[in-house]
């Protein structure tokens, strides 16, 4: 078997060759670079398992390489060409919009599941202008859209393949060329899930609908999804389908964050000692700090990892005062978690539209300040490629001891929102920031209550999960103080990004 350029270890290499044989069966040789039909039969389907550092997204990364290489194309979410009988595919996808911007951020063009399950519905005439976006058309001409304007277009498409996006560049509204939302029918063809230890059996009966190809990549070692008994959805593949990865490489740069995430997998190991190995790694190396205080400035864009509520509850209005945030509504800048989706069923195609853009249970966002119609606002959703949006919104503030939340900004229906300036390790789950700051005294009463998760002590898993969210720095807080910002709250740090797509006024009531 003819491996990439890069040099693989022995268990990678072994896992790229177990995939093509799985491709191989279902018609994409990549070692000869030919494709033929899927001849269809049996779903195929493995496992690639590993925890951080061991390689899972450079397999990924360079697979997906191999097989656009062989003429496999890639979709997305956002626009899908005419079906050809010779076509042959693959989708890469994530669980939410923050763990498929890390895969993009390392040239991985993924797209979260929510945009593949549910496919855009495009008015005919741009429809015209997707076709020639991706190549299967020729230029258009369109009544009342100028040639500069499909110059802005075409200019965004090549820099970023997002068909909104580019319409947007060229200054149209999404619900000029969406008309709307309709669940997938036919399958696709090959799939790739990344962070597949997130998925709920829902999400992966459908994707196994979807793809008869299918292989997820995961980390064992991560929280199972909530209602899930500490299971994961791989955890149920027969021995065969799963592909164990043990060598850490990026403890080849000597990374101190993964030494302790790693430490974890003692089962000796207690949680004074943990603090300890914390405390060392912080005297010798300044990617990890040992913080006697939470930065309320770092919680504007990356939140305090906590494992209680109430802790999170407390933080977040800690952060709100260092801001001298009014207690009626909220600043520009301020960090928001979606929590779903508050429409009745009547109105799926309206719920399809929201989640679409990126507003799906957990997506982190900006608030950018109020919109043009009361219970509107603009709202930036971080790692969508298309990011700035205005839409119906309900926006809830929990309060300490307090059984209902104060809701500053109500539309009677819409997305609804959670302050994100600290958030549970659980939803924390398949994001990445550069900085993360760690709350240790909840990990501590978790160690001292002794519940354990899948047969591992609970605290572990949560310090792994915590310590493995951070990318370049560490901050392990020991003590429930909060530093006050040393700047104000607000926008202008945010990537630009297109001109916001607003919802029509009749989408969302």
């Amino acid at each position: 078997m003819s491996l990439p350029a890069i040099t693989f270890s022995e268990d990678q290499a072994e896992a790229w060759d177990r995939i093509a044989d799985l491709l191989r069966g279902a018609g994409v040789d990549l070692l000869e670079g030919t494709l033929t039909p899927d001849a269809g039969g049996k779903a195929r389907m493995l496992a690639v398992l590993g925890k951080a550092g061991s390689g899972k997204t450079v397999l990924l990364a360079e697979l997906s390489r191999a097989l656009t290489e062989a003429g496999v194309e890639t979709v997305s979410g956002d626009y899908e060409g005419k079906r050809r009988k010779d076509r042959r595919t693959l989708a890469i996808l994530a669980p939410t919009n923050k763990a498929a911007s890390v895969l993009r951020g390392r040239g991985v063009p993924a797209t979260t599941i929510h945009r593949i399950l549910y496919t855009p519905v495009y008015d005919p005439e741009y429809e015209r202008i997707a076709e020639w976006l991706a190549g299967t058309g020729d230029r258009p001409v369109i009544e009342g859209l100028a040639d500069i304007a499909l110059d802005r277009a075409k200019a965004f498409y090549d820099q970023v393949k997002s068909v909104p996006g580019a319409l947007a560049a060229a200054g149209l509204r999404g619900s000029d060329f969406i008309k709307g939302w309709k669940r997938r029918e036919d399958p696709l063809d090959i799939g790739f899930v990344d962070e597949s230890s997130m998925l709920d059996q829902r999400q992966f009966d459908d994707l196994g609908e979807i793809f008869p190809t299918l292989v997820l990549f995961g980390d064992p070692a991560q929280l199972a999804p909530v209602g899930q008994s500490g299971e994961m959805v791989f955890d149920r593949l027969p021995a065969k389908q799963r592909l164990e990865l043990h060598r850490v490489h990026r403890q080849e740069a000597d990374s101190p964050i993964l030494d302790l995430a790693h430490a974890l997998g003692d089962p000796a190991l207690e949680f004074e000692t943990f603090e300890e190995m914390v405390r060392d790694a912080a005297r010798r190396d300044d990617r990890v700090i040992w913080a006697e205080r939470v930065e309320a400035g770092m919680m504007a864009r990356s939140p305090v990892l906590v494992w209680r509520n109430q802790t999170r509850i407390r933080l977040i209005q800690a952060f709100r005062a260092a801001y001298g945030a009014p207690p009626d509504e909220l600043l520009p800048g301020e960090p928001l978690i979606c929590d779903g989706i508050e429409l009745p069923l009547k109105h799926r195609n309206k719920r399809n539209d929201l989640e679409a853009r990126g507003l799906i249970k957990g997506a982190q966002v900006i608030y950018m300040g109020p919109g043009r119609k009361p219970g509107f606002s603009r709202l930036h959703v971080v790692g969508a490629l298309d990011p700035n949006i205005s839409a119906a919104s309900i926006i809830k503030i929990e309060l300490p001891d307090e059984e209902e939340p104060f809701i500053p900004y109500a539309a009677r229906m819409g997305a609804a929102f959670l302050h994100g300036a600290a958030v549970t390790i659980h939803k924390a789950q398949g994001s990445q920031w550069e900085n993360v700051q760690v709350f240790a005294p909840d990990l501590f009463v978790a160690a001292r209550m002794g519940r354990t998760e899948a047969g591992v002590a609970l605290w572990k898993r949560l310090a792994y999960v915590a310590i493995t969210r951070a990318q370049t720095r560490l901050f392990w807080v020991v003590r429930n103080r909060l530093a006050r910002p040393t700047e104000p709250l607000g926008t202008d740090d945010l990537p630009k990004g297109a001109a916001p797509l607003s919802l029509a006024p009749d989408e969302v009531l």
